[in-house]
């Protein structure tokens, strides 16, 4: 049987469902994680503990969704991780966000509408904020789930268009902005 996570990948990531089906699913995706964002960002020091169905139902996120969204933070948690790979609805998670790690790993997802929130104004300075930015910049290549993403591949951010005429479009005006200000 698989785990609810082999179950969002299997669908966001090609097996489950047609192109027009997969990018509906990312939309949502994209608009419930932005929200979810919005309020652990609005006390980052808040613990949230409980089973995936709790967390989920508490932050009102179908069950399915939440795990992608629980996949995505995992790396950005402070000082531990949940147990992703194995998670079934009973799994015991928690969920407090190391700031700088959250706010790095949304730049290099190239999430622009994530860490773009004004929630971050209250959390890091502007200062900081361009430290990290420039930080993960000079990282190296963004990659997506191990996978290098090309200026002609589809928008990570579910828009439909191609990532040079999207995103990649505004971390380059950004990338500007930030030397102007140097």
């Amino acid at each position: 049987m698989a785990t609810l996570l082999e179950n969002w990948r299997n669908a966001a990531y090609g097996n489950g469902m047609n192109k027009t089906e997969q990018e509906a699913l990312w939309q949502k995706y994209f608009t419930l994680e932005k929200g979810f964002y919005e309020k652990v960002l609005s006390d980052p020091k808040k613990v949230y503990e409980g089973s995936v169905k709790e967390l989920a139902e508490q932050f009102g996120i179908e069950e399915f969704i939440f795990v992608g969204i629980l996949d995505g933070i995992d790396d950005s948690l402070a000082g531990f991780h949940n147990p992703i790979d194995s998670m079934e609805s009973d799994t015991k998670v928690k969920i407090q966000v190391d700031p700088e790690k959250l706010y790095y790993n949304m730049v290099e997802a190239k999430a622009s509408w994530l860490y773009d929130l004004p929630q971050w104004n209250d959390i890091l300075t502007e200062e900081r904020r361009k430290e990290l930015y420039k930080e993960q910049k000079k990282s190296g290549t963004v990659r997506r789930e191990g996978k290098k993403l090309y200026p002609n591949d589809l928008c990570h951010c579910g828009s439909g268009k191609k990532y040079k005429k999207c995103c990649m479009r505004k971390d380059e005006e950004r990338e500007k902005e930030l030397s102007a200000n140097e």
